[in-house]
């Protein structure tokens, strides 16, 4: 059956001599994968390959069939036409990261429209934004994925529960009895993080570089808790190593 769906392109690999397998993440479908045949042959004068490199939002027209794994698109274009992402290494590096925290997180075929909104919106207010506005936008990611997929923080911070309690799973009243660790100067911040409702507040919470690393770290590791899929996040070393 042939659908119009957008979709957020979560990784894209060789195959044969002229083709690509991309998995997507779909508004109608959520994850799916699609051969898309001869797109890279010297033949084809589309150019279209381009567009099916990570983090790209698409307008698809595919073809959808249940009982098969791999499906086929007929068509394909820009959803949203990027400005400045792929070209500033910084927003790139925080848009790969974000596609394959996705990739790694979402099972296959489940339907995850709040999610799959809020990543169009994030691509998009990425690209969007002044570069010295989104150092903060990976935490703000993993923080908001997680919430949407059910996984929330417990608790608040406050002065009664100042330590981010991995085993707790939130902010307690007791510190820390394993690893990762971050202080309460970082669980303060990720506090104020977490009380930003909007994009504009984001940048205004106040977090360098070594801040940010810590939380990541501390949040992938939570994330393990609760996903048996997530494994290594590649473009992790990547990103901390450009974003200051």
């Amino acid at each position: 059956m042939l659908q119009n769906t957008r979709g957020i392109v979560l990784r894209s690999v060789k195959y044969g001599e002229t083709s690509l397998i991309s998995t997507i993440f779909t508004e109608l479908y959520g994850v799916q994968s699609y051969m898309v045949q001869g797109i890279r042959s010297a033949k084809n004068k589309s150019h279209n390959a381009g567009l099916l490199q990570p983090s790209t939002m698409l307008d698809l027209a595919v073809y959808h069939n249940p009982q098969k794994k791999m499906q086929r698109i007929r068509e394909f274009r820009p959803a949203h036409i990027y400005h400045s992402l792929h070209e500033d290494v910084i927003k790139n590096s925080i848009a790969l990261f974000s596609a394959e925290l996705l990739l790694k997180l979402l099972p296959e075929h489940a339907l995850m429209p709040e999610l799959f909104e809020f990543s169009f919106d994030y691509f998009v207010q990425l690209d969007t934004l002044p570069v010295n506005e989104v150092a903060n936008f990976p935490l703000w990611f993993i923080v908001q994925c997680s919430n949407l997929l059910g996984y929330p923080l417990r608790g608040d911070y406050s002065a009664a529960t100042p330590h981010l309690n991995l085993r707790e799973g939130g902010f307690t009243s007791q510190s820390p009895a394993t690893s990762p660790y971050v202080n309460d100067e970082d669980a303060k911040a990720l506090g104020e993080l977490l009380k930003e409702n909007g994009y504009t507040g984001i940048s205004k919470v106040q977090m360098n570089a070594a801040m940010r690393y810590r939380l990541l770290d501390w949040y992938i590791e939570f994330l393990h808790q609760h996903t048996q899929h997530l494994g290594t996040i590649r473009s992790l070393a990547v990103l901390q190593a450009i974003l200051h």
